[in-house]
């Protein structure tokens, strides 16, 4: 039996291995809840508020989310990202609140309380409007609630006792009062034009409501006899065909456009003579089967300048028998149809304008459901235009129009996307109706100046992060028309409005304005009423001769309005106007950015923020937009039971929001993966310093070269993270982290001083200086990662900090000791060139297993940035010598049983090095 003093001596317990009770794995789900209840209960958001008052403000105004779901992956992304601007500039210094909010008017509302009416077979109509409100009003709030309490668990910090809701009273009157602004100026008026209109919703839509989908119509081609023309009188009796694929339009022709610098071909086919565009006569033969059996004319397009046709149903008289114009119009073309175009002008902006000019008014023959009128010549009381039998080439319009012998062609093939309203999904129509518009090229005041050109500026004076949305918004904003404001529902701001019946004006009185929005302060919506006219009115005013308006606000009207009476309000002391960012997806260019552009310049002449910032929209896996009938929808509740909202969060700083971007199990494993590596970096600090305190502290001119070295890569990371906050680079933010403690820290760093850290004296220099090296660190990367890791932040924070009362989100930018001066970044940058060809160049010996790790390997290499023992330090390895290239050999070294370095002072296998011998015997 071998003797025990033969037994190699286990020397572990005199070696500082960190310790730390802080778990390597993570447990974010049940974890998280804790730590929001402790923000709670410390009431966070107030005390930051506290602490940051009297500081220089950055106001970020959160785009109302709608009142009508669960929290989707589009709602976690935005306030993930509004989050993380609000933390990093609160880090930089800043006082930066957020005000949460929420949109809570709107048919999306309305459309779901009448479902349930449907349900319970009650109808609407017969409901009091104060009560039907009312449902809407609670509908909404429980979305509110619910959708509150699912964006708080992101750990998004903002006044959630207080947000701000649209259908609050003192909202309300915010919005009307910022109506009355427009009309006291002139903006506003009321006429009718065509607007996009839901038949199914019997309300104008605006272009924000519309998504185009892809569907199949019905073209047909339909005659119209010319009568007469006095520039060629032989044109009389010819077919002068149109094509069209909304044939429910035909019932209300007035008109007939054609090119001025069209050529027309007159020609003969079966006995009969028509006329088309010269170009498209292929593609129309093609389509009726008309030949070309002679050519009667070529005429010019101004030729038909007088010229007058009659309509298919002219049989039927009144309407149909006056006989129609031809019109020139600009907008004809030869891309495709006749190069004729019929011209309806209750439903087409085009047509509207081009017979405004002469003269011709529409007939409002369609109403709010999309039916012909009771009273309507031709298919009275039929309908609905959008249902696709209806309009069918075996439907009534075309079985009408052939009996005529007119319909040339009639096919149900047609491909091309059409629009829809977003909420029912329902196909919408252009439908002239009397609405309320605020023009956007009507002088301001009587000022030069218009809503138009003041939207412009403003545009220009705004920062765009990413730049291409200037672009898209001024392009948006160049081109459109007046801004339908006026919708036929129930749930929203009236436009509190009253009309003159005599002269058809609208009133304008500061006495009888300031009456309604303080009725609307107090009672909101429910005071616009007609029992309220005569306290409105005022004793001066007979409420007899006004009409009370009934339209209620475009519900973009009503979020345009929110940095009204949320930033300008003094509800929220700590806000103000304007904002210096909006924050919102693409599609928001046409939305909320636009209304409250427009909303702004037009009371207020500039812009309601100085910055805008777009993010794209989350795919899936795929790429494919996510849709629940693809079953591909990413749940971020479900997210958040499954991994915890700090990996929800990284995967939204991670990707390039920017853009469309993607998420999925592979990639959220990807995520995962990241956090572990960056969880476990906290953790080794922690370990690392423990027991450190004070006294161990040594001054950065004491460090070694390599600490010197890390604290000039932590001077370049701190620039590097500032200048991505300025930019809102956070995707750039999270990686430069992420590389940071992977590779410049874990990988390097740690790897080297481990040694050091384990197997040093206490009072070592070298260790000393690496635990306040380590110190500097965990400071700034808590710092750094807790905006986007909110809660293994806090964490962290409170594993090292126990007893502190405060928070990790309380702290500033972190404030690195001063570097000293000198150029270390050129050698080690070589160091680390070197270390690598080193590592690389040990690999096959590794798996050769002539060595098992590189403390058995004696390098030699070409150069040396350092001196010989420092490198042999810094590549791990048991000695490095000069040579002509990097090569390796198995050292002949022993082993140091306590450090495991091969050494040339360790005079026995598992024996000890002279540095272990004096730690060893200096503790014994």
């Amino acid at each position: 039996m071998a003797d025990a003093s033969d037994t190699p001596r286990d020397w572990r317990e005199t070696v500082f291995l960190p310790k730390t009770d802080f778990p390597m794995k993570a447990g974010l789900p049940q974890k998280e809840p804790a730590i929001l209840a402790r923000w709670q209960d410390m009431d966070l958001y107030r005390r930051l508020r506290q602490e940051r008052a009297g500081r220089e403000t950055f106001i970020l105004h959160d785009g109302p989310p709608y009142a009508n779901g669960d929290m989707h992956i589009g709602h976690a992304l935005n306030h993930i990202l509004k989050d993380m601007v609000v933390r990093t500039q609160t880090l930089l210094g800043k006082n930066a609140p957020y005000v949460p909010g929420w949109d809570c008017h709107g048919l999306p509302i309305e459309w779901k309380v009448e479902e349930e009416y449907r349900k319970k077979k009650r109808n609407k109509d017969e409901v009091p409007p104060r009560e039907f409100r009312a449902e809407c009003r609670a509908y909404a709030q429980h979305w509110v609630d619910t959708q509150r309490e699912q964006l708080k668990r992101l750990g998004i910090n903002g006044d959630w006792d207080k947000p701000y809701l649209t259908m609050d009273f003192a909202a309300e009157a915010t919005i009307v009062a910022e109506l009355m602004k427009f009309a006291e100026t002139g903006q506003l008026y009321r006429g009718a034009k065509p607007v996009m209109w839901s038949p199914v919703e019997k309300t104008a839509l605006a272009e924000a409501e519309i998504e185009y989908e892809d569907i199949t119509s019905t073209q047909i081609d339909v005659g119209f006899e010319v009568i007469q023309c006095p520039e060629y009188p032989g044109l009389a009796g010819t077919i002068a065909p149109i094509w069209t694929t909304t044939p429910w339009t035909i019932p209300v022709n007035q008109a007939i456009a054609y090119g001025s610098a069209i050529d027309y071909l007159q020609f003969e086919s079966g006995g009969k003579k028509y006329l088309v565009a010269e170009p498209l006569f292929p593609a129309f033969s093609q389509r009726t089967g008309l030949k070309l059996e002679g050519i009667v004319a070529l005429i010019k397009g101004p030729v038909l300048e007088g010229a007058t046709v009659r309509h298919p149903m002219h049989h039927l008289g009144g309407f149909y028998a006056t006989p129609r114009p031809f019109l020139e119009g600009d907008f004809v073309t030869i891309d495709a149809g006749t190069g004729l175009v019929h011209m309806a002008p209750d439903h087409g902006e085009d047509d509207f304008e081009l017979c405004k000019k002469h003269g011709i008014e529409p007939v409002f023959a369609v109403d709010a459901a999309g039916m012909y009128r009771d009273d309507w010549a031709w298919l009275g009381g039929q309908g609905s235009v959008i249902n696709k039998k209806f309009v069918a080439s075996d439907g009534p319009i075309c079985t009408d129009l052939r009996d005529t012998g007119l319909l040339l062609s009639a096919s149900d093939d047609f491909q091309h996307t059409y629009p829809h309203s977003w909420r029912s999904k329902a196909k919408v129509i252009y439908r002239c109706t009397p609405q309320w518009f605020i023009a956007v090229d009507r002088p301001i005041d009587g000022e030069a100046d218009t809503l138009r050109n003041r939207a412009i500026a403003a545009i220009a004076a705004t920062r765009f992060v990413p730049e291409k949305g200037r672009n898209r918004i001024g392009a948006m904003v160049e081109g459109r028309p007046d801004w339908v404001i006026s919708r036929q529902r129930a749930w929203g701001v009236p436009i509190a409005l009253f009309v003159d019946r005599r002269t058809g004006q609208y009133l304008v009185d500061p006495q009888v304005n300031a009456r309604i929005v303080a009725a609307f302060r107090e009672e909101g919506v429910d005071a616009w009423s007609d029992a309220a006219m005569p306290a409105l009115l005022g004793p001066d005013r007979d409420p007899a001769d006004y009409e009370r308006v009934t339209d209620i606000l475009d519900v973009w009207f009503d979020s345009g309005c929110t940095h009204a009476f949320v930033l300008d309000s003094g509800r929220w002391p700590e806000l103000s106007w304007p904002a210096d960012l909006y924050l919102e997806g693409s599609d928001q260019h046409r939305g909320w950015f636009q209304s409250s552009l427009l909303e702004s310049c037009g009371t207020r002449g500039r812009a309601p923020y100085d910055a805008v910032l777009t993010h794209g929209f989350t795919m899936d896996a795929k790429g494919m937009k996510m849709s629940k009938s693809l079953g591909n929808t990413i749940n971020p509740l479900d997210l958040m039971r499954d991994y915890g909202a700090d990996i929800l969060r990284l995967w939204a700083l991670s990707v390039d929001f920017t853009e469309d971007h993607r998420i999925g199990k592979e990639i959220l494993a990807g995520v995962a993966d990241q956090y572990r590596k960056l969880r476990n970096t906290f953790r080794y600090l922690l370990g690392a310093l423990d027991g450190f305190d004070e006294a161990e502290r040594l001054a950065v001119g004491e460090w070694p070269e390599l600490e010197r070295y890390m604290l000039h890569l932590t001077h370049a990371l701190d620039a590097q993270l500032r200048r991505a906050v300025e930019a809102y680079d956070f995707n750039g933010y999270v990686r430069l982290l992420s590389d940071f403690a992977n590779e410049d820290l874990s990988a390097f760093f740690f790897d080297i001083r481990k040694d050091s850290l384990y197997c040093d004296a206490a009072g070592d220099v070298t260790r000393r200086a690496y635990r306040t090296m380590l110190d500097v660190l965990f400071h700034a990367m808590v710092r750094w990662a807790a905006p986007v890791l909110v809660f293994t932040a806090e964490e962290v924070w409170q594993a090292r900090f126990a007893d502190a009362d405060g928070s990790v989100h309380l702290l500033d930018w972190p404030e690195l000791p001063p570097e000293t001066g000198e150029d270390v970044a050129a050698r080690w940058g070589a160091v680390r060139e070197l270390r690598a060809r080193v590592t690389e160049a040990i690999e096959p010996l590794r798996r050769e297993k002539t060595v098992r790790s590189s403390l058995e390997a004696e390098v030699t290499v070409p150069e040396l940035p350092l001196d010989a023992a420092a490198l042999a330090e810094a590549f791990i390895v048991a000695k490095v010598t000069p040579g002509d290239t990097v090569s390796v050999t198995r050292t002949d070294y022993r082993k140091c049983g306590r450090c495991w370095r091969h050494l040339p002072d360790v005079a026995a296998d598992d024996g000890l090095c002279g540095r272990c011998a004096d730690v060893v015997g200096a503790g014994a």
